[in-house]
């Protein structure tokens, strides 16, 4: 089996080593930069459950030396995709599946899915539709991405906690291809269900993600602080209502109520969120996939979306003033 992981930052290159270090898989890395030269030079370095395991990998700088592959799993962050097209090409073979694992609203959200909006291309996430042209929707293994990984040094990775990476098939169908996928990842250690409704778990993640994210980066404050206060705490539950009705108007079950994921984020305690490290380090920010794209789904489902609207404004105006916002 020839899987290629494209970005291999945190948790491109945890997945990574840990498939390596099972020694199952012919498994190949693309990066760049000094994590490429590291990676090279020492190894892929991984730091978990106390130990540090260096993993043998096969790296590349330009997807060219690989070829076609089996798998490409995209580890990228929503917003690097559609730059990195051309890279990704050179990988993708007539039976090449595609595993997304972005957070946010996926682009090929619409595909397959039993509504009137079938084969709708979301502008927010895929300008042009490009992305959808060039790896093909039907090419497609949707993941909900969840453990908690970093990248302290170049080639270094530090696994934090959490081992699970849900899978599904846009259809619902358990296919050959993501069983088999699913198998590999198990024997090397992770946790990999196959779900059957792989949207209704990338919105259960979203629905913090869309909330919590943006105003932590207004706010400069961790997940515990905004649940603790009442002002932030109703502004994220009405944001995370809005969405709630767009996604059940698209048929997405919420397995829980909003109080309880609201309470499930504060208990994280302490924790900055992702988008508020990336302005604080000047990186861009994943504004687009997290929060536009909810706004997009609002309009064309018709159901508004004023709390959502006016974060949105707000920490788009910030992250372009800090530079991390085209």
């Amino acid at each position: 089996m020839k899987i290629t992981i494209f970005g291999a930052g945190a948790i491109g290159g945890y997945l990574a080593a840990k498939l390596a270090l099972a020694g199952r898989t012919e498994l190949s890395i693309v990066a760049r930069g000094a994590h490429l030269e590291a990676i090279q030079a020492n190894g892929l370095r991984l730091i978990e459950d106390g130990g540090e395991s260096v993993a043998p990998v096969r790296t590349a700088a330009r997807a060219e030396e690989l070829g076609a592959q089996d798998y490409v799993i995209l580890a990228l962050k929503a917003h690097s995709v559609a730059p990195a097209l051309d890279q990704i090409a050179p990988l993708l073979g007539d039976g090449t599946a595609v595993v997304t694992m972005q957070n946010g609203v996926p682009w090929w959200y619409f595909h397959g899915l039993a509504v009137s909006l079938e084969g709708t291309r979301l502008e927010t996430v895929d300008p042009g539709g490009a992305i959808w042209q060039r790896i093909g929707p039907e090419r497609v293994i949707g993941s909900v991405v969840y453990p908690a990984v970093e990248v302290d040094a170049p080639g270094l990775i530090r696994h934090v906690e959490g081992k699970r990476f849900s899978l599904g098939e846009p259809s619902g169908e358990k296919s050959e291809r993501v069983t088999k996928l699913a198998e590999e990842m198990v024997k090397a250690g992770l946790q990999a269900p196959v779900r059957e409704d792989i949207r209704s778990e990338i919105w259960v993640k979203l629905w913090g993600n869309l909330s919590f994210n943006p105003i932590s980066a207004l706010t400069g404050s961790t997940l515990a602080a905004i649940v603790a206060d009442e002002g932030t705490r109703a502004l994220a539950r009405a944001m995370m209502l809005e969405a709630q009705a767009i996604g059940e108007t698209l048929g997405v079950r919420f397995p829980i109520a909003v109080d309880r994921r609201i309470k499930g984020a504060g208990d994280v305690g302490e924790h900055k969120t992702s988008m508020l490290q990336d302005l604080e380090r000047g990186r861009p920010m994943e504004i687009d996939a997290l929060v536009c794209a909810v706004q997009e789904l609002g309009r064309l489902t018709g159901k508004p979306t004023p709390a959502i609207d006016a974060v949105s404004a707000l920490v788009r105006r910030l992250a372009r003033e800090r530079g991390c916002y085209e």
